[in-house]
């Protein structure tokens, strides 16, 4: 056991490391393509931030493991919800901004509903899984069209902030790009190997396993940017942030075991775990609306955030080592 936690500790840190390394040498190798900040900002920032969920999902889907990879993604968007929203408005409440109302929430309705219809059936296709690719494209198309009818260049440079990314040669991208890609799938390999033997041990099934450890890892990078961002006094980047990510999540994570390693769902991945997932997000609807005065997230709100996600923790180990 304490090798199988030393070595998963060990693939969360290279994961995190790599994945940003990652970001920083395909947004230079990007740049020196000539291709657009538009593009980059949408296609390689926003998909290599979620670089750690899908790789590790990637892995586990190619090791014959979907449950890992189910896991992750469902597990990954409740503690998004209830760790990192609810641990930041603890610290500082939350306000809404309106473009979130009006755009990122009902997206996130909506395309949390279509994860819920691929998998009213107990089974996660290929099918299934290019449904989710599909509603990603038109996802990143839209966001490209909005952005070019916006006047505001304010609004569009803090969406795709680029100036943190720094200039390299195309030789040194390269090499960037691909040591971190080659960290990446070792890290990703060390993680899953990690999350199989810790299952065993506890003698849980490795989807349990996806749900908490491997997701609460995988959410540590949105916990730093959350807070980062509202200690600064951005708390409405702290919501945008989750929400984007919660968005990525499912038309990424999801999809890749969907269409690398199809299988049939435990129906409590839906009732129970998607059903928190569900309920969590329209929780957060319901906090955007001017309910006891005002619309946010105040600290009782993040505290209820967080005890429903430690709740469904203790939850679903106390019943996993029962059984």
């Amino acid at each position: 056991m304490l090798y199988y936690s030393a070595a998963l500790l060990i693939g969360f840190l290279i994961l995190f490391r790599s994945a940003d390394q990652f970001v920083m040498g395909s947004v230079a190798t990007a740049r020196n393509l000539n291709i657009t900040p538009m593009t980059i900002g949408l296609t390689v920032v926003a998909l290599g931030t979620s670089a750690p969920e899908i790789f590790v999902s990637a892995t586990s889907s190619f090791h014959g493991e979907p449950d890992i990879a189910v896991g992750n993604a469902i597990g990954s968007n409740i503690a998004n919800l209830g760790l990192v929203l609810g641990t930041t408005a603890l610290i500082i409440p939350l306000r809404f901004r309106v473009d979130i109302l009006r755009n990122d929430l009902p997206i996130l309705i909506f395309i949390t509903l279509c994860a819920g219809a691929c998998m009213i059936d107990f089974y996660l296709g290929m099918w299934d899984g290019l449904l989710l690719i599909s509603a990603l494209l038109l996802f990143l198309f839209r966001i490209r069209v909005e952005h070019k009818r916006s006047s505001s260049m304010e609004v569009a440079a803090e969406i795709l902030d680029l100036e943190e990314f720094p200039d390299m040669s195309c030789r040194k991208a390269m090499i960037t790009l691909s040591f971190s890609l080659i960290l990446l799938l070792f890290s990703s390999e060390l993680l899953v190997w990690a999350a199989i033997g810790i299952a065993q041990y506890l003698e849980v099934s490795e989807l349990i396993i996806g749900l908490t450890v491997i997701a609460v890892g995988t959410s540590i990078p949105e916990l730093v940017v959350s807070l980062t961002s509202a200690l600064k006094g951005q708390t409405d980047l702290a919501i945008g942030n989750i929400i984007g990510s919660n968005i990525f999540n499912i038309l990424t994570v999801l999809s890749i075991p969907a269409i690398f390693a199809p299988s049939v769902l435990d129906p409590l991945t839906l009732w129970r775990d998607y059903g928190l997932m569900f309920g969590m997000t329209m929780l957060l609807v319901i906090f955007a609306f001017k309910l006891g005065g005002h619309s946010g997230i105040s600290r009782i709100r993040g505290g209820l955030l967080f005890s429903l996600w430690l709740g469904y923790i203790i939850f679903i180990y106390q019943t996993a080592l029962v059984a």
